[in-house]
């Protein structure tokens, strides 16, 4: 009986714990949306409303009309960055899985110091590179920053093991067997690479450095002055960049799920 009251009492701390971290993660989601309905008077006006107080559609049509092509920018960004993870990231984890030599240990290992590395200094660094190869200010130059936090290192060797047919080249093991049984580790993948891209802020600050191409980030970031700031558009912007991750994840989430416990992505 003891046994019995401890397990449920167990479960009822951890259902509890559940509930506080969805709360603190949901929370904020949900000030961000009231808030995009509010003035810049109404959110300063000491009180926090649950339901939007005297809501106005003004800061959407302000978003909307200055946003729209930042959002387009954003999506290219986003994009690239899945297609660059898919087409240099996949193969080079089949690779690495693959052929484990002392080589291999070590690139593994650079590649895991590099996750750890702030966003700040890897975006210097990257600046320096790319203004001396004419990448900065370009599609391109943002798409490679972004995609050097989208790389996965490994594939689960049960899909290696599974891969070995005799009288199959190294193509056809990769693209007819190994692709189709890591489906949702590749899509796990991709739908990382593009929030990696669509979400970037230091490198497209650092990078684009005050040229034409903008994404939605950026964006958000010009309603944000020194003396004032119209904390309206900013959280109708929030919402702007919210809406295409937020249907992605919902749409991919279980494809995630499995890619996750697969091991597929880095951690």
């Amino acid at each position: 009986m003891t046994r019995v009251k401890r397990s449920r009492a167990l479960s009822w701390l951890c259902t509890l714990a559940a509930a506080a971290a969805l709360v603190l993660v949901l929370f904020p989601v949900y000030a961000i949306i009231v808030g995009s309905f509010e003035s810049t008077n109404t959110l300063f006006s000491g009180t926090f409303y649950w339901l939007p107080h005297a809501a106005t559609l003004d800061n959407y049509s302000t978003v909307i009309h200055a946003q729209s092509a930042n959002v387009v920018t954003s999506l290219v960004v986003g994009l690239g960055t899945a297609l660059l993870a898919l087409v240099v990231a996949v193969p080079a984890a089949y690779a690495l899985s693959k052929y484990r030599l002392r080589v291999t240990v070590i690139l593994v290992s650079s590649l895991l110091v590099a996750q750890i590395v702030p966003s700040i200094v890897l975006a210097t660094s990257l600046f320096i590179v790319f203004h001396r190869i004419n990448l900065v200010n370009s599609y391109p130059g943002l798409i490679i920053a972004d995609g050097t936090y989208a790389v996965p290192f490994s594939l689960p060797n049960e899909l290696l093991d599974a891969a070995r047919i005799d009288g199959a080249t190294e193509w056809q093991t990769f693209r007819m067997i190994v692709i189709p049984l890591a489906r949702s580790a590749v899509i796990t993948v991709a739908v990382f690479a593009f929030l990696a891209g669509w979400g970037d802020f230091i490198f497209a600050l650092t990078i684009l450095n005050g040229s034409g191409i903008e994404p939605i980030t950026l964006g958000i970031y010009t309603y944000l002055g020194n003396y004032s700031t119209d904390w309206g558009a900013v959280m109708a912007a929030g919402v702007f960049a919210m809406v295409p991750a937020g249907i992605l994840l919902v749409v991919a989430q279980r494809y995630i799920a499995s890619g996750l416990t697969a091991g597929s992505v880095k951690g």
